[in-house]
């Protein structure tokens, strides 16, 4: 993620300084004030700036495999039931690394496309720009589901497009997070299946034996520790998540 930041980031950079050049404006204005004062006020330009700065990260998060790897691992933590265990940081390191994985080509193709050209001189900031995204625009539309997509579409009061690849990113983004939730939520349901079954057996074996007031967690937690060990969990869950943006 951190990558990332630092190839978007010269990009806006240098969109913003092409800006500021094409237009003759300085960052900070100062005009006389009628008193013999002087008022300072600052360029459109660099608010602009400050504020595609301040939303970047939620951009990063939702434009990567970032979003659908946390919430399986938050629904795994809760089928497993212990608690805060593996850590709210332990998780988003997870989550995080693995992204980076994932993003791996992604993030190289955005770079050799965009931000080297750029960095050499040999393109605009407009042109670095839009290079450097095409490669994030291909990774969300072979994400994201069709029907999502057409939702979006009719929302926004459009009659169709043309072709996918026509599709604005003020369409593509919702529609993406949109269908990354669903398939996370659709991997955390079968996740959590065999553990409810673990818990179900306990919790009536319990009842039979007259012990209702011991909790069933306590007695499940370690055989759903112990199948989770046996099967390889977290190869397996690390696996899937991978392969699933590589279908």
């Amino acid at each position: 993620m951190k990558r990332l930041g630092l190839l978007v980031l010269p990009l806006l950079l240098g969109y913003c300084q092409t800006a500021l050049a094409q237009n003759g404006l300085a960052a900070v204005t100062v005009t006389p004030a009628a008193n013999g004062g002087q008022t300072y006020s600052v360029t459109i330009q660099v608010l602009l700036l400050m504020t595609v700065l301040g939303l970047l990260p939620a951009a990063l998060i939702m434009m990567t495999s970032f979003t659908r790897i946390i919430v399986v691992l938050a629904i795994l933590r809760q089928a497993l039931g212990t608690a805060q265990t593996p850590s709210n940081q332990i998780l988003l390191g997870l989550a995080l690394f693995l992204s980076l994985f994932i993003m791996a080509p992604v993030l190289q193709q955005s770079y050799d496309n965009g931000v080297k050209p750029y960095l050499d001189d040999k393109i605009d900031a407009e042109t670095a720009l839009s290079r450097a995204g095409q490669p994030f625009r291909e990774f969300m539309l072979n994400q994201t589901r069709e029907e999502d997509l057409l939702m979006f579409t009719r929302i926004s009061g459009r009659d169709g497009l043309p072709s996918r690849d026509q599709v604005p990113f003020s369409l593509l983004l919702p529609a993406f997070v949109t269908s990354e939730l669903k398939t996370a939520f659709q991997i955390g349901f079968l996740i959590f299946l065999p553990f409810l079954v673990i818990d179900l057996v306990v919790a009536s074996v319990l009842m039979a034996m007259g012990m209702m007031m011991l909790s069933p967690m306590i007695i499940s937690l370690p055989f759903k520790l112990m199948l989770f060990v046996l099967v390889d969990g977290w190869s397996l869950i690390m696996g899937t998540l991978a392969s699933s943006f590589y279908r």
